[in-house]
């Protein structure tokens, strides 16, 4: 490992993004928000996603992975899906493609690095004073996030590393990996693997591709491309996830006269 380096030129990050499992019933996301902005005044804080899957780091990277490059280079994204806080896992600041991801080092930015056509990664040696077992999110993650939105890179805080410490495979996944409230099941694959002649097998059932929801007959179960390029299973005006019985972890499979996923 070698010393922390200043970006040259960091910019003023565009936006604070949230992507967190911490829900909306609890306390913690007012509480980061109260940080960022005494750390970052005036710079926009954007709920992302708070329902990430509980505890699953790995369906937080995929999602991440699909969601990020629609924001703006410069964008800062605080990610947290963290059940190893006060243990001995770092933390991890990483670029990648001119966006700034701070989070815990356990997989959860590693998808992210490995699909980007450049990254640097640093891990956070700072400890504040005050700072709790249970929860780095607010203490550790918030202001090192909202430092570098605000354009002071935490040079003193930071030692520059050449790849995160625990790293997931970065090809997509052939399960579910989040429900949305809907009912639409979102697959960790992405959409450029199909094709309209690909079926989507699940639950032993096999679905059929349409392009929107308009196209489907009213109940009917399909599949299609959601609008971050996952494929996606989902009912017209109908809960996909409930007929069907999915959750997380769900197996899928994906297969075409073209191409073949196993399971």
């Amino acid at each position: 490992m070698g010393s922390a380096q200043t970006p040259s030129g960091s910019p003023k990050g565009s936006m604070l993004l949230l992507f967190t499992d911490y829900g909306w019933q609890d306390p913690y996301v007012g509480q980061v928000k109260a940080v960022m902005a005494a750390e970052a005044p005036g710079i926009p804080v954007i709920d992302l996603l708070h329902a990430v899957p509980d505890y699953n780091a790995h369906a937080g990277a995929l999602l991440l992975a699909a969601m990020a490059p629609a924001f703006p280079v410069d964008s800062v994204f605080f990610c947290i899906v963290d059940p190893g806080v006060g243990s001995e896992r770092a933390a991890l600041v990483i670029e990648a493609d001119g966006r700034w991801f701070i989070g815990p080092d356990n997989g959860l930015l590693s998808i992210v690095a490995a699909r980007a056509s450049r990254f640097r990664a640093w891990h956070i040696r700072w400890k504040p004073e005050g700072l709790t077992a249970s929860f780095h999110g607010r203490d550790l993650f918030a202001p090192i996030a909202a430092w570098i939105a605000a354009g002071q890179f935490p040079v003193d805080k930071l030692v520059l590393i050449a790849e995160p410490n625990i790293q997931f495979d970065s090809a997509d996944l052939p399960r579910i990996l989040y429900i949305d409230h809907f009912g639409n099941a979102w697959t960790g694959i992405r959409g450029g693997l199909a094709d309209a002649t690909s079926r989507l097998e699940v639950k032993g059932k096999q679905l059929p591709w349409r392009r929107v929801f308009s196209e489907a007959g009213k109940g009917e179960l399909f599949w299609y491309q959601n609008s971050c390029g996952l494929i996606e299973i989902a009912a017209n005006r109908g809960n996909a996830a409930a007929f069907l019985e999915l959750k997380v972890g769900d197996l899928v499979r994906l297969s075409s006269a073209n191409q073949k996923l196993p399971h």
